[in-house]
This record gives C-alpha cells, sequence and structure tokens, in this order.
C-alpha cells in the first residue's frame, strides 16, 4: 500500500472543494441529499480542521472535517464531510485515526457524527471503529433518516522503555 499523506488546509482551497464536491454528489445519489446545508466551509474553527489526504504523488484520495458540536468549549468534537474516493484502500481508516489524533490534540473526549441509515457502507466502516449510537443532537432530533454514532477517545500517552523499572 502506498504512502497516505493528510494534511490540514482551507476548506475553501481548490482540492478541499473538489472532494466536498465529489462527496456531495455520491450523497446526492445515494439519498437524495447531498448534505452540503450540514457544513459551512467559511466556518473554520480554532479547535478543529478540515484535512485531505493524498497518495505519494500528490493525487487527492479523501477528506475529513472536525470541529465542536455544539458550543465552542464543547468536550465532544464533530466528524463531519468524511469522504474516501472509491478504490483508495486504507484512507478511510487513516483519516479517522488522524481526525481522532487531532480530537485528542484539541481536548475533546468524544468524536459524534451524523449519517444517513441508507448509507449503510459508511454505518458499518463507523461500526467497525468503534462507533456506537449516540443521542440524536441539533437537526437529528426526531429525523428518522440519520443515525447519530459516537466514540470515547482514550488518552494517549507516551512511554519511554528507560522509564520502566527492571523486573
Amino acid at each position: 500500500m502506498e504512502a497516505i499523506v493528510i494534511v490540514a488546509v482551507d476548506a475553501t482551497s481548490a482540492g478541499a472543494q473538489l472532494l466536498l464536491d465529489a462527496l456531495s454528489d455520491v450523497l446526492l445519489h445515494l439519498n437524495g441529499d447531498s448534505g452540503r446545508a450540514s457544513f459551512d466551509a467559511e466556518a473554520a474553527t480554532p479547535r478543529g480542521g478540515f484535512y485531505l489526504a493524498r497518495d505519494g504523488a500528490g493525487n487527492l484520495l479523501g477528506c475529513a472535517a472536525l470541529r465542536p458540536l455544539g458550543e465552542p468549549d464543547s468536550a465532544i468534537g464533530e466528524l463531519k464531510r468524511m469522504y474516501a474516493r472509491p478504490g483508495s484502500i486504507g484512507v478511510g481508516a487513516a483519516l479517522l485515526a488522524h481526525v481522532e489524533a487531532q480530537a485528542r490534540a484539541h481536548g475533546y473526549q468524544a468524536v459524534h457524527l451524523s449519517t444517513r441509515v441508507a448509507n449503510s457502507r459508511a454505518v458499518a466502516f463507523y461500526a467497525r471503529h468503534g462507533y456506537v449510537p449516540v443521542a440524536a443532537w441539533g437537526k437529528y432530533v426526531g429525523a428518522a433518516q440519520s443515525v447519530c454514532l459516537g466514540r470515547q477517545l482514550s488518552i494517549a500517552t507516551s512511554l519511554n522503555v528507560a522509564d520502566l523499572p527492571d523486573l
């Protein structure tokens, strides 16, 4: 598998817009709604970001965004606009791991997301990565077409082997 490089970019950049358009087209075909109304590319936040995945040659592979869920000081980060181009292997998992690492760095205790029930591939993907149903929020409350999922984040610690006692 070729290296996947993930970088933070402005969500209004050309590469970001290309992937966001591709995602919107897929979602529109899948469930009749592009999802564009749920993400404002102009609304950057210091506790989040927009991330692009590229291969070693610089080809765009996928994208994802992180923002606070609700208030700016929320303990929960919201995953938005996650997309991996068809045929790209390992990109979704790499992006998800990157977003979760960024969420930890921003002090979030959990990551939540909403996707359409009809998007069974996405629902299965998130389940494989430890996401479970959570209470709906905002416009998703009572929306039977949506499923809200979340995952508690573990606190990553670094351990130096030299610090371990001799046994």
